[in-house]
């Protein structure tokens, strides 16, 4: 499973940063300062500068000259930078699990997606959901591949999420992006590799497009309200 042990309280302060970071809890943009998050986090300030350095290592903080450290903002430019490599690497990822995940890995899979189906029938969103209740997350793994598993796990996967979360799936995209989700697993199933690299793709292309609509969505209700 999906689980990250906090050892420290700079670990615990790290995970809390990260995931509020990701949920919209601490908006994109916002400017980050250690002495206020230390009052916040009841911590010091060196735990929440060492918070901030991994924040920044895992692309959810960036820092300009003059202006210290910030959550990065979620733009046109920084989505078609962060899904043109998603595509290429998860497209990649699906074509190896398809190769070399077990035939147990593979049963979980359809567990999971089954599972998943319930949560849709329902009307609930599973999508925003980390670890190994994450599609993806399984899927990337499922590819035995250390060095993409580290890029796509350690290096963009919780900004791929931060976006995936606060422009993610509504209405009927839901149903649909199930859908793709079912047709990439009965490439997997089928050991289909070609086929399951290309489904991948297509199905990060229209999720991008998908949040790229959103975006614009929002930009414009700003720019009127």
């Amino acid at each position: 499973m999906f689980t990250e042990q906090a050892v420290t309280s700079s670990d615990k302060t790290f995970y809390r940063m990260r995931k509020e970071i990701v949920d919209g809890l601490i908006p994109a943009g916002t400017k980050l300062s250690e002495m206020e998050l230390s009052t916040k986090y009841e911590v010091s300030r060196a735990v929440i500068r060492e918070a901030i350095n991994r924040l920044e290592a895992c692309h959810l903080v960036e820092r300009k000259a003059n202006v210290g450290a910030r959550v990065v903002s979620l733009s046109q430019a920084g989505l078609d930078e962060l899904y043109r490599v998603r595509e290429a690497l998860e497209g990649m990822a699906a074509r190896l699990a398809a190769q070399n995940m077990s035939d147990e890995e593979i049963a979980a899979l359809n567990a999971l997606l089954s599972h998943h189906f319930d949560e849709v029938k329902g009307g609930e969103s599973y999508y925003q959901e980390a670890g190994d209740v994450d599609f993806h997350y399984r899927i990337i793994l499922g590819s035995k591949n250390t060095h993409l598993i580290n890029m796509l796990i350690n290096g963009m996967y919780h900004l791929i999420r931060m976006y995936r979360v606060q422009l993610g799936m509504a209405g009927p995209r839901v149903t649909t992006a199930f859908d793709e989700h079912k047709h990439i697993v009965r490439a997997i199933s089928n050991r289909d590799a070609e086929l399951a690299e290309m489904l991948m793709r297509r199905h990060i292309q229209y999720s991008k497009n998908n949040i790229a609509t959103k975006l614009s969505s929002d930009n414009l209700t700003e720019r009127t309200s």
